[in-house]
């Protein structure tokens, strides 16, 4: 009985050790595999999203929580409706702050509803869907798939997303 006493509480002590650690240091698989994403975007300002892989964007959009950097958007088609609905479709890529190698593309779809469809003011809603090309992530994006959908506040004058990120 003296002999099993330390055993019990050595292999207990060690059970706990490996909890622990595996709690307080999570593998980069896990830390990286799947992320819930959110937060707001806005109308980038003049000197803001510079990077050389907006060149030419139709325009740009910074995003702040999840993910930090731009979005610059390529409108492939745009079709204003007598009713006001307006379609927009088109291509992106983002870039996270501070790295011009850490980036993804997108098609999307905008949708919204303006009072003065023709000259895009007085806007009702908006919202627009951003599924993630495969295989276009670079630097810390490589390997990632996913999406994310953006609805306008209309009051605030910004855009909040949220969505999901995969790497595999």
């Amino acid at each position: 009985m003296k002999r099993r006493l330390p055993f019990l509480a050595f292999t207990a002590l060690a059970v706990m050790s490996i909890i622990g650690g595996a709690l307080a240091f999570p593998s980069l698989a896990s830390a990286k595999g799947a992320m819930h994403i959110s937060g707001i975007a806005y109308w980038s300002q003049p000197g803001e999203c510079t990077a050389p892989q907006g060149q030419g964007s139709s325009y740009s959009v910074h995003f702040t929580g999840s993910l930090k950097g731009c979005l610059y958007s390529f409108v492939v088609t745009s079709v204003c409706h007598p009713n006001g609905t307006y379609r927009e479709t088109g291509t992106e890529v983002f870039v996270r702050d501070g790295s011009g190698n850490d980036t993804f593309r997108t098609t999307y779809v905008f949708k919204a509803k303006f009072l003065d469809c023709p000259n895009a003011t007085g806007e009702i809603w908006g919202r627009c869907h951003h599924p993630i090309v495969g295989d276009s992530g670079t630097g810390y994006f490589e390997n990632v798939s996913g999406v994310f959908n953006m609805k306008d506040d209309v009051v605030a004058g910004d855009f909040l997303y949220t969505g999901h990120l995969r790497w595999h």
